[in-house]
């Protein structure tokens, strides 16, 4: 993940890094950066598509979020972000109330989507 590293002292300096409260530190999907249209066009990363809501994987929990665990797919919208650049890697933080969805091996089978 790059984020936590064994902690001070280490050979690379890194420090551990543990999310607050009820943020969720994601990584955006392989999926979300450039596509094709049905029609073969390449649409890059950075066209804007209206309000469209993006997927990402959690990779860090704070103590107070209580639906997201890491490694969930989480489905939100890209106005309610943050930035962050951890060791030259591109993070964002997120609130738990701005999660719309959660696509995870432990949800009830019978919720009718699959993904």
């Amino acid at each position: 993940m790059g984020v936590a590293s064994s902690g001070v002292g280490s050979e690379d300096g890194r420090l551990p890094i543990k999310m607050l409260h009820d943020r969720v530190l994601v990584r955006l999907s392989r999926e979300e950066g450039e596509r094709r249209s049905t029609g073969g066009i390449l649409i890059p990363a950075t066209a804007n598509v209206a309000t469209r809501l993006m997927w990402a994987e959690a990779l860090a929990v704070g103590n107070h979020v209580r639906a997201v665990e890491v490694g969930d797919r989480v489905l939100f919208s890209p106005e309610d972000r943050q930035e962050v650049e951890v060791h030259g890697e591109v993070y964002l933080i997120l609130r738990e109330r701005d999660v719309h969805a959660i696509a995870a091996r432990r949800i009830e089978p019978a919720t009718g989507l699959y993904l």
